[in-house]
C-alpha cells in the first residue's frame, strides 16, 4: 500500500512506459521487417482469437468515508482521461429498494443507509463483472429524493475500457476487490466529512439540518469508524481529501495512462499478428470470401472510380452502380431454403421459387465509409432498418476505439446482418465492429461483411480473427504484392468516403 501526497507535495510524476506508435501500413507493405518473432510460430485457433480492449477493462475502485471527496477524485480521474469510454459508476445506485415501512424510516432520517447491508453488493458485483467480461450491463438509478430506485430507468454501459467505481463501500467486498486493477482510498478527517456532507445533503438532496446531524451521529459516524475506515487496508494508494491532492491525483492518472498505453500496445500487436496466418491463394479459395466476378461492366466501373480526374457526381453515380451489383450478389446468398409457389396477378403460376424475407434483414454501417452504401441499400431493400457504429483509430497508437454504437432494436433476432464499410485497410475497425455485434448476441453465421475495396492483409486479419466463419463480399482485393511493388498505394488512403462525400 502506498500513501500518496502526505509527505511531499512535489512528487516527480515519472512515466515509465514510453509511448508507442505502431504503424499498420509498414507491416502491410513489408511484413517481414518488424514482425514479432513469436507470432510466426503461432497458428492455433487460440492464437487467432480476437480479444477487444473492452473485454479486459481497467477497473479502478475509489473508497472513503461519506463526504471525504471520493466523487470529486473519481470525477477528476474520469475527466483527465478525456476519453468517452471511461465511465464512472457510483455505489449509491446499488442501494437496495425499500419497502413502505423502510421508506417511512428513511424520510424520518431513521433508516441506516451507511451500513454494508443497505447496499446490494450482489447486484454491484454482477454489473462490474459484466463490464469486466466485456458484456453490456444496466446500472439502476437510485433517487435520494424518493428513497427508492427510479422505476423503469437504468443506465446502459457497454464498451468501456476504463471503469471507475466509487462509493463508501467500494473497497469492502472481496469479490469487487478481486475485479479491481487499482484501489484508491480518499482519506479525510471526520469533522471535514461532516461539513461537506451537510452541504451536499441540504443543497442537493433536500434534507433538513437537524435530521442530517441526527443521522450523522446515529449512523454515518459509527459505521465510518466500524466498517469504512478499515477498508483503507485494502487500498493500493491513499490520497488526502480537499483541494491539496492535485499532485497525488495526477500521479495516479499518469500511472493509469501508462497501464492503458501498455494495454494498447499489446492490442495492436495482436491485431498485426492476425494478418500473417494464411497465404493469399488459400484465402482466395476460401468459400467465405466472395469477390465480384471481373466482368467487363465491373472492370469498366472500377477503372472509372480510380480515375483521379473523375468529378464527384460521376464518382457517386459509378460507386452506387457498383454497390448495387455487390448488394445483389450478397442478397443472392440470403435466400431461405424454403420454396414457395406464387401466382401472379395475371394468373401465371410459378412453382418452387426461392423466398427471401427482407424483414429479417438489417444493416449496420461503419461511419463514415459505410454510409457510402446508404443510397444503394435503400434502393435495394427500401424498408431495411440501419444501425451505425463509429470506430476511429487513435492518432498516436493506431488502436481502434469504439466511440458510439447505435444498433437496431433486438439486432440479435435478425436472420442476416449486413455490416457495411466502403474500404478495408488495416482491418482493425471491421474486426472491432464484428466483435460488437457478437457482444450483442448476433450469431456469427448471420453476419455478412460488405465492402467495396479491401487490402489482402486487412482481409486476412478479419478472417483469422474469427476463424474463417464470417461471410465477406468485396468488389476488389488489393494484394500485398501490389502494395509492396507500389502499384496500388492508393489503396492505403481513405479516398472512397472522401470522394463520395466531397471531403477531399
Amino acid at each position: 500500500m502506498v500513501k500518496v501526497g502526505y509527505e511531499s507535495r512535489a512528487v516527480d510524476c515519472h512515466r515509465y512506459i514510453d509511448s508507442v506508435e505502431p504503424r499498420f501500413f509498414s507491416y502491410m507493405t513489408n511484413p517481414e521487417s518488424d514482425m514479432p518473432e513469436p507470432s510466426r510460430r503461432r497458428s492455433s485457433i487460440e492464437a487467432k482469437r480476437y480479444i477487444p480492449p473492452w473485454t479486459t477493462p481497467y477497473i479502478i475502485g475509489v473508497g472513503g468515508t461519506s463526504g471525504s471527496g471520493k466523487t470529486s477524485v473519481a470525477s477528476k480521474i474520469v475527466s483527465s482521461m478525456n476519453v468517452p469510454w471511461t465511465v464512472l459508476v457510483s455505489m449509491d445506485n446499488f442501494y437496495k429498494p425499500l419497502n413502505k415501512e423502510q421508506r417511512a424510516q428513511a424520510f424520518n432520517n431513521s433508516y441506516d443507509f451507511d451500513e454494508p447491508a443497505a447496499i446490494d453488493m450482489d447486484l454491484a458485483y454482477e454489473c462490474i463483472l459484466n463490464l469486466k467480461e466485456g458484456k453490456k450491463t444496466n446500472i439502476p438509478v437510485y433517487s435520494f429524493v424518493h428513497h427508492n430506485r427510479t422505476p423503469g430507468k437504468s443506465t446502459t454501459i457497454y464498451g468501456a475500457s476504463v471503469v471507475v467505481l466509487e462509493g463508501i463501500y467500494a473497497l469492502h467486498d472481496k469479490r469487487l476487490l478481486d475485479l479491481m486493477d487499482l484501489k484508491i482510498y480518499v482519506d479525510a478527517d471526520l469533522d471535514v466529512c461532516l461539513a461537506r456532507r451537510l452541504t451536499r445533503d441540504i443543497v442537493s438532496r433536500g434534507r433538513d439540518l437537524p435530521g442530517c446531524i441526527d443521522q450523522w451521529e446515529r449512523f454515518v459516524k459509527p459505521n465510518a469508524v466500524k466498517y469504512v475506515k478499515p477498508t483503507m487496508q485494502n487500498a493500493d494508494a491513499i490520497i488526502p481529501s480537499m483541494g491539496d491532492n492535485g499532485v497525488a491525483v495526477q500521479l495516479l492518472i499518469n500511472h493509469i495512462e501508462s497501464k492503458l498505453e501498455l494495454k494498447s500496445e499489446e492490442h495492436i500487436k495482436e491485431l498485426i499478428k492476425l494478418g500473417f496466418e494464411q497465404n493469399y491463394e488459400s484465402m482466395k479459395k476460401n468459400k467465405m470470401v466472395h469477390e465480384l466476378e471481373s466482368t467487363n461492366q465491373v472492370k469498366s466501373i472500377m477503372t472509372m472510380l480510380l480515375d483521379k480526374r473523375l468529378n464527384r457526381d460521376d464518382f457517386v453515380f459509378y460507386f452506387d452502380r457498383l454497390a448495387m451489383i455487390l448488394l445483389s450478389k450478397t442478397i443472392d446468398n440470403l435466400a431461405s431454403p424454403n420454396k414457395k409457389n406464387i401466382v401472379t396477378a395475371s394468373g401465371y403460376s410459378m412453382e418452387r421459387l426461392t423466398v427471401c424475407d427482407f424483414n429479417e434483414v438489417t444493416a449496420v454501417n461503419i461511419i463514415r465509409s459505410g454510409d457510402c452504401f446508404m443510397s444503394s441499400l435503400r434502393k435495394t431493400i427500401p424498408n431495411i432498418s440501419i444501425g451505425k457504429l463509429l470506430i476511429q483509430s487513435d492518432s498516436q497508437t493506431g488502436e481502434p476505439q469504439l466511440h458510439a454504437e447505435f444498433l437496431p432494436d433486438n439486432v440479435n433476432e435478425y436472420k442476416k446482418v449486413l455490416l457495411m464499410e466502403g474500404q478495408l485497410i488495416s482491418g482493425a475497425a471491421m474486426i472491432m465492429a464484428i466483435q460488437v455485434l457478437l457482444d450483442h448476441d448476433v450469431r456469427i453465421e448471420n453476419i455478412s461483411v460488405v465492402m467495396y475495396l479491401a487490402t489482402e492483409t486487412g482481409l486476412k486479419r478479419v478472417m483469422n480473427a474469427f476463424n474463417n466463419r464470417v461471410n465477406i463480399y468485396v468488389a476488389s482485393i488489393v494484394t500485398r504484392e501490389e502494395l509492396k511493388n507500389r502499384k496500388s498505394n492508393w489503396a492505403l488512403t481513405r479516398f472512397v468516403d472522401a470522394k463520395y462525400f466531397g471531403c477531399e
